[in-house]
């Protein structure tokens, strides 16, 4: 081991957090690391190390885990191997017992897979390639709040796609400015319009002015034209507080689904989504942050990847996903044969978030059907 990582790094793969012969069990969470380790470091101490951090090891040993069933908790590194075609990187599996990890929580989740061990001095590069969420630890999350079917309800559009739009320009238009573009868009033919992601509350356009003039204009709409029509107003703020009381007050104004941003964070996002079950009311997850996290997880190399795993979990808290259109400006991950997809069992390449059925079979009404509901563009 190269002397100067030498200092807190501990010997992973002695302490069995380096198990080949592990086969993993089907309620195993299962991740893929791409490691790269620093120079005199073998991968499979790399591996271990990762698996240790991750889950029970620390800086040092402690008497204290003879007082736990220590091979239970232990994350086991069962598979190291080479990445093809580039030098010193190797994608190491690392299961972890479903006792690890709390019910239903996202944030406890990434705690322990990506909490420290990114920082950790024995690795020169890490990212987090792939994971594997069992059912068993799937089913402790309660999904969207509604399905695509009661979306269709609400806006009592059936056999097409809804078409929608976000108000641009999104920074800049006075309160009332903003409701006559959301007023022409919906009288022109839109089914909705919608808040764009960093559009909250700023001195040119405060948050109730905002919902005040959109909602008057949905009403007019619906009067001139006899449809449904709605309008995906932003909640976002800094507190769970504020968006508590912009969702009840968009509600109040007659709005049937409110809008949040992925930066609002894994226990916000899974807050509004109990809400939002409980007032009867639709939920928006705009991207924002996605590639951020993309990237940083991903494809720090600079090619942007798609959404991690736990964030497909996070996403399911929602109804419609802003993912933009396939020709936008944003780019989409490039298929490269340096860097395979690092398949886990059970997992196969699609994405984790799926676009669901257009239409339930009957007597289904599940969180199972739903599509994408957000703006067809880029915004």
């Amino acid at each position: 081991m190269a002397e100067r990582w030498s200092a807190g790094v501990l010997h992973y793969a002695e302490m069995g957090y380096w198990q080949p012969d592990y086969v993993p069990k089907p309620s195993d969470v299962l991740a893929a690391f791409r490691v790269t380790p620093q120079p005199g470091i073998p991968p499979e101490e790399a591996g271990a190390a990762v698996a240790g951090e991750s889950s029970t090891a620390t800086w040092t040993v402690v008497w204290t885990d003879r007082l736990t069933a220590y091979e239970h908790y232990q994350a086991k590194c069962y598979s190291v191997e080479p990445v093809p075609g580039v030098d010193g990187q190797y994608i190491a599996r690392i299961a972890y017992d479903l006792d690890l990890f709390e019910e239903g929580s996202i944030a406890n989740l990434t705690s322990s897979i990506i909490g420290n061990v990114f920082g950790f001095k024995a690795l020169k590069a890490l990212r987090l390639e792939d994971m594997r969420i069992p059912p068993h630890y799937a089913k402790t999350f309660q999904g969207p709040a509604h399905g695509i079917v009661m979306e269709r309800e609400y806006l009592n559009k059936y056999g097409r796609p809804l078409l929608g739009a976000t108000v641009k320009p999104k920074l800049g238009l006075s309160a009332k400015n903003y409701g006559r573009v959301v007023y022409e868009a919906l009288r022109g033919g839109l089914d909705f319009t919608k808040d764009d992601e960093n559009i909250n509350s700023q001195p040119f356009m405060r948050w109730r002015d905002r919902f005040l003039h959109s909602m008057e204009a949905v009403n007019r709409a619906q009067a001139e034209t006899g449809e449904i029509k709605g309008h995906y107003c932003n909640v976002t703020a800094a507190t769970m507080e504020d968006m508590y009381e912009r969702a009840e007050c968009a509600a109040d104004l007659g709005s049937v689904v409110v809008m949040i941003d992925l930066t609002v964070g894994y226990t916000a996002i899974q807050s509004m989504a109990k809400w939002a079950r409980r007032n009867g009311v639709l939920l928006h997850l705009h991207r924002a942050g996605h590639g951020t996290y993309g990237r940083l997880l991903r494809r720090p190399t600079g090619r942007q990847g798609g959404a991690g795993p736990a964030e497909g979990l996070v996403l399911r808290a929602g109804l419609g996903v802003h993912a933009g259109r396939h020709a936008g400006r944003f780019r989409r991950h490039p298929c490269r044969p340096d860097a395979p997809v690092a398949a886990l069992p059970g997992r196969g390449r699609d994405h984790a978030v799926r676009r669901g059925h257009d239409r339930a079979p009957a007597g289904h009404r599940g969180r199972r059907y739903r599509q994408p509901g957000g703006a067809g563009g880029d915004g």
